[in-house]
């Protein structure tokens, strides 16, 4: 009767261990995707500053000659 109680004891353990481990993944999934996330709109800011600072130039030189 003790061994079985020990048991069951270990496989509560086991499952809480493994229920906590698949949520710190989640975690960690959720955020590299948020990191991903940022960095794509930082380079899409970046490209239309790009953009706007090109065009701005090609204006200026217009407005010049």
């Amino acid at each position: 009767m003790e061994r079985n109680e020990k048991q069951n004891t270990d496989n509560a353990d086991q499952i809480a261990k493994s229920m906590l481990a698949e949520e710190k993944d989640k975690q960690r999934e959720t955020t590299r995707r948020m990191n991903r996330l940022w960095l794509w709109l930082a380079v899409l800011f970046l490209v239309a500053i790009l953009i706007w600072f090109i065009f701005g130039l090609g204006l200026f030189e217009a407005s010049v000659q």
